[in-house]
């Protein structure tokens, strides 16, 4: 009997659930294995939990006159901070209504969100998008790069949950309202909200917070001074999210 009949022998002699079992447990461990490694990869630069609490962004140093007049400004990146008991009840909302409405349920991922997207997604016959979380998208803006690669997504993913462990929503919700782009030159709500409205974040109306609330997913896209159509839309779509998630009435 040659080698090959002797291994057609062998072969017979285990039964087809056996080899199945054998596959199955040889493809786990690869499987593992290589999840194991993309982790570590993916890990092993991420910033710390103190991080987090240490979050301190550029902000603009002003030069007073001895009257108390604003003569100087410098900066690298337009930004005012804002507390988060000095933001408007209705900015929040209007942010979570059309940024990430299952915000204040979700650990940082939303699986149904994701869901919903990839079915939408897969029924227009695009790519894969739209289902970052605001902590996602705070993960971003803070320590990511904004290429669009698997790598950065998993990092994305990781920190939003370490973020969610460390921080309460209303931190998440400051710490995002103060670092996004606005738009022309203006990082955080008290810079867009001088840029656009010349006033105090307070004193914003519930059509001005909507208006706001829909610029960060594209600034240059959603300008007035640019788009005034499309910003009005994108403003008139905030206020109908906010309709259907109960925070106010039409």
């Amino acid at each position: 009997m040659n080698t090959f009949q002797q291994l057609l022998s062998a072969i017979k002699t285990w039964s087809w659930v056996r080899i199945i079992l054998v596959c199955s447990l040889v493809l786990g461990c690869i499987g593992i294995g290589t999840g194991v490694g993309v982790l570590w990869i993916a890990t092993r630069d991420l910033p710390t939990f103190d991080s987090f609490q240490d979050y301190q962004p550029s902000l603009v140093s002003r030069v007073y006159a001895d009257n108390g007049e604003i003569i100087g400004q410098f900066f690298i990146e337009r930004r005012l901070y804002t507390p988060y008991a000095q933001i408007p009840k209705t900015l929040i909302q209007a942010v979570i209504a059309v940024a990430d409405t299952r915000f204040l349920e979700h650990p940082g991922l939303d699986l149904v969100g994701i869901g919903r997207a990839a079915w939408t997604n897969l029924k227009k016959g695009g790519r894969f998008q739209g289902a970052s979380t605001i902590t996602q998208q705070l993960a971003r803006a803070l320590f990511l790069s904004p290429e669009r690669t698997y790598s950065r997504k998993i990092k994305e993913l990781l920190l939003a949950l370490k973020m969610e462990w460390v921080l309460t929503k209303d931190q998440i919700l400051e710490m995002y309202l103060n670092q996004i782009y606005f738009g022309h030159g203006a990082y955080g709500i008290a810079a867009a909200t001088l840029t656009y409205f010349d006033k105090s974040v307070t004193e914003l109306s519930l059509p001005e917070a909507a208006f706001l609330a829909g610029l960060p997913k594209a600034p240059n896209t959603y300008s007035p001074y640019r788009n005034p159509d499309l910003a009005k839309s994108r403003k008139e779509l905030v206020l109908h999210r906010m309709v259907e998630a109960g925070f106010i009435t039409e």
